[in-house]
């Protein structure tokens, strides 16, 4: 029988990103003229199915975020395709823009600053009805209460005022607004990193729910590596602006591909102290280049404890190295002499990480 998670993996993709780029210009002078570019997003592409999760993880300023908003058009991409639901979203003008909102959504990292502070839980909850739906003022009520009733909200806090609510409760407020429309595709920008640790397990539980009973799609981002272990079921690693390596949860935490994905699955700490103790972690050396001024090659050239000559000089093509399993990396497409580096470098498939942890 399947699981949850190998059952997403068999249904037909909900949304496809192609060749996406999102490059902010930078520029000087009274005339403002252009000197270059940010490349916060360079070329990804990606797939998510139908009712799957796919977790984006990487350090800050990788792109990850930049990244959702422009598969949602808050930003005009650079270049690139993006589908969902077979409707093109990067061609679609103001108006079919506006009708595809409803299929699309977006829970934000901050609770606090995505509410506006003057409104009431049921005016912001209301407002996409108002903008997008014909109801009736009593019908919208009674959807404004259901909507509360889904993600855990007394109904009696519908008059009230976002700071009169903790930090969990603002989180599921937008989350009740996100859900206000029946979409299928919602993004999820960190949506628990400004909570406490006790508060978070809640919300991505909440979310495991409304997934389960509504059938919705997640591109589910954050840093948190233990929380995209229990929530994706695949996972894709980006570095500056890139996507190094895509693969099923499992793969990905068990077999580790690229040494930035082992680096970062390293840095995760056991629970146990004496396991602790006995692992090897992979300490990266340097700071992340600029995305204004990226390396030549390989973006991870500069920090890779296994580099070689060719990947400071030819950008590594992001292939299925394994089956189901995508990764950037030359160490994979050609054989080399290792390095005096690689020589010493920690070994590629580090020990498991420690499993789901919320209980």
């Amino acid at each position: 029988m399947l699981d949850r998670t190998d059952e997403a993996l068999t249904r037909a993709p909900l949304v496809t990103v192609s060749g996406l780029k999102m490059y902010f210009p930078i520029t000087t002078g009274f005339l403002r003229r252009k000197i270059g570019d940010v490349k916060a997003v360079d070329d990804i592409s990606f797939t998510i199915r139908e009712g799957e999760t796919l977790g984006l993880v990487g350090e800050s300023g990788c792109g990850k975020s930049t990244c959702g908003r422009a598969v949602l058009r808050l930003y005009d991409p650079t270049a690139g395709s993006i589908s969902i639901a077979g409707q093109d979203v990067t061609q679609a003008t103001p108006g079919a823009l506006r009708r595809l909102r409803p299929l699309m959504q977006m829970v934000f990292q901050d609770p606090q600053a995505s509410l506006n502070p003057r409104m009431t839980v049921a005016d912001i909850i209301g407002e996409p009805l108002i903008e997008h739906a014909r109801l009736t003022r009593d019908e919208r009520t009674a959807r404004i209460y259901e909507l509360m009733d889904q993600v855990g909200l007394n109904r009696d806090f519908a008059n009230r005022y976002p700071h009169e609510f903790s930090g969990g409760q603002r989180q599921r407020i937008g989350i009740a607004r996100a859900l206000a429309l029946n979409p299928r595709f919602i993004v999820c920008d960190e949506p628990i990193a400004a909570l406490d640790v006790s508060i978070q397990a809640q919300v991505v539980n909440l979310l495991e729910e409304l997934q389960d009973r509504l059938g919705l799609t997640y591109l589910f981002i954050s840093h948190d590596l233990s929380m995209v272990r229990h929530i994706a079921d695949r996972v894709a690693v980006m570095y500056l602006g890139k996507i190094v390596e895509l693969a099923a949860r499992d793969d990905l935490y068990l077999r580790p591909m690229h040494p930035y994905t082992q680096a970062l699955l390293s840095a995760v700490p056991e629970p146990d102290p004496d396991a602790e103790a006995q692992r090897r972690h992979v300490i990266l050396k340097g700071d992340v280049p600029s995305p204004a001024n990226p390396p030549k090659g390989c973006n991870f050239s500069t920090r890779c404890p296994r580099v070689m000559p060719i990947c400071r000089e030819i950008e590594p093509a992001f292939l299925e190295e394994r089956p189901g399993q995508s990764v950037a990396c030359h160490l994979y497409t050609m054989t080399a002499e290792p390095t005096a580096a690689e020589a010493t470098a920690p070994a590629t498939e580090p020990e498991p990480t420690q499993g789901d942890r919320i209980s």
